[in-house]
């Protein structure tokens, strides 16, 4: 039997402030163990919280970008269950009155595109980090709360998405945007991004929803592509055998590549939430609203459509281009310093890609943007050949030298001296008198192999057009 995913997914994005979200306390990653703690994010008697404000301003920022309504009254309320964790007992997080509500991402498959529903953003607390003891037949555990009190933006979508092509789309997109409001590093590694995944299956022609399986402990895109693809596998499986899917948390083994339960719905928790009594309702203005909608900067949707429209470059070069702030970046850059934009496109595509790890790094790339406009201008003025630019670019990588300088070093100007042209043109037909004769009798593929060997005895200086022009007119 055929059936259909029904998939949704909860983002927490750790938005990047100096200081956690009631307290006071650093956010900066890697300290010891209980270093950036104090007695508010740790809970202790008697302490009152106070709302981080730019906290609140990404959280609205990142809302206006995912295209979200803003609610002008929004409050906390305290999630109440018990974990080594949560010193509180308690998560300050949004119940019914979250910040952002309503909103909408676009994502683009190989295929088509497809708006995904955004049902809320909402503030809370992270807790802290549980570390167990790798010592074997140890059964300590160790809590480190650093992690208690950072920010969070939780973005709950709707159960638009049917593949793990479409979660993976969503995440994509999602984390670009975060990453071009720079309110968020999104480094899944530190834990800036994590993500759970509810999954069921229903009867193509069903509209009521499967029961619904919870999927956590998922660090990377790859991860969440995978359990997904898993889950739909071992639920078709359990409904083409008449068993019944049970709602359930399941955890995501990376090492065996599948999904095992950790509870059940009887022991889901009661969270008990209740209006937070130490933290005031949120009233937000219009005018604040605007103000930081005014602050929005272009979106990777935006920019890419830009680029299509303004530098007349194909859907899918656009798209690599837009995928980093930094890579769109440099490119502008090279055409501003006097690049032809499809020629900087091409340039960055075919060659610097292929060096280039991470393109949020792109400030510490040994070749700089106006680097790269003034070797395709070399090219554009017959100055080098475009086989000897890539020379010159793979010394550029080498060393950061301007291609200039590079050029004159190594004495790779190309050569447009038709008297010394014509001496290596003669020399060639002199030496291969099979060929020219193959020519002739009409294999066109001796004319190349004769301009190879003209290009060799120049070592790749003779300029190409010249030499084909001069040895066909030879030839005939």
């Amino acid at each position: 039997m055929q059936y259909e995913p029904v998939i949704g997914l909860e983002v927490h994005v750790q938005l990047n402030t100096n200081s956690k979200i009631f307290c006071s306390c650093s956010t900066k990653f890697g300290a010891g163990a209980n270093s950036q703690t104090c007695p508010v994010c740790l809970g202790l008697p008697g302490v009152l919280p106070v709302l981080n404000e730019e906290a609140l301003k990404k959280a609205i920022l990142a809302g206006i970008a995912l295209n979200c309504s803003i609610s002008k009254y929004s409050k906390f309320d305290r999630k109440n269950y018990f974990y080594p964790d949560l010193p509180k007992a308690y998560q300050i997080s949004q119940f019914d009155r979250p910040i952002c509500y309503n909103g909408f991402i676009d994502i683009t498959t190989e295929n088509y595109n497809k708006k995904i529903g955004v049902t809320r953003l909402h503030l809370e607390e992270d807790a802290g980090k549980l570390i167990h003891s790798d010592v074997s037949n140890s059964n300590k555990s160790y809590v480190d709360y650093n992690r208690t009190g950072m920010p969070l933006a939780e973005i709950v979508s709707e159960p638009d998405m049917r593949s793990s092509e479409e979660a993976y789309a969503y995440l994509q997109n999602l984390k670009s945007i975060m990453k071009y409001l720079e309110v968020s590093d999104c480094n899944m590694e530190e834990g800036s991004l994590r993500c759970d995944v509810n999954i069921s299956l229903r009867e193509s022609s069903d509209h009521k929803f499967g029961e619904k399986v919870e999927i956590k402990n998922l660090n990377s895109f790859k991860a969440v592509k995978a359990a997904i693809d898993f889950e739909i596998k071992r639920q078709g499986r359990l409904l083409n055998n008449g068993e019944k899917i049970i709602q359930e948390t399941r955890l995501w083994d990376a090492d065996k590549n599948e999904t095992f339960s950790m509870r059940s719905k009887e022991e889901a928790h009661d969270y008990r939430y209740f209006p937070d009594p130490d933290l005031p309702p949120i009233r937000i203005e219009e005018s604040y609203i605007n103000e930081i909608k005014a602050s929005l900067p272009e979106l990777p949707a935006q920019k890419k459509e830009r680029f299509i429209t303004e530098y007349c470059l194909t859907d899918y070069d656009a798209g690599i281009l837009t995928t980093t702030k930094q890579l769109a970046g440099f490119f502008e850059s090279a055409v501003k310093s006097g690049a032809n934009a499809k020629k900087a496109s091409n340039w960055i595509l075919s060659e610097l890609l292929a060096h280039v790890e991470d393109t949020e790094k792109m400030d510490s790339c040994p070749v700089k943007p106006s680097q790269l406009a003034k070797l395709i201008e070399l090219i554009d003025d017959n100055t080098i050949s475009g086989k000897i630019a890539k020379t010159v670019f793979s010394t550029m990588l080498e060393t950061g030298n301007d291609p200039d300088a590079i050029v004159e070093e190594k004495q790779l100007k190309q050569v447009t001296d038709l008297s010394s042209i014509e001496k290596l043109v003669d020399e060639v037909i002199r030496n291969n008198q099979q060929s020219v004769d193959d020519y002739k009798s009409g294999k066109e593929k001796a004319l190349k192999f004769l301009v190879g060997q003209i290009m060799k005895e120049s070592r790749g200086k003779a300029n190409p057009q010249i030499v084909n022009e001069l040895l066909v007119k030879k030839l005939s």
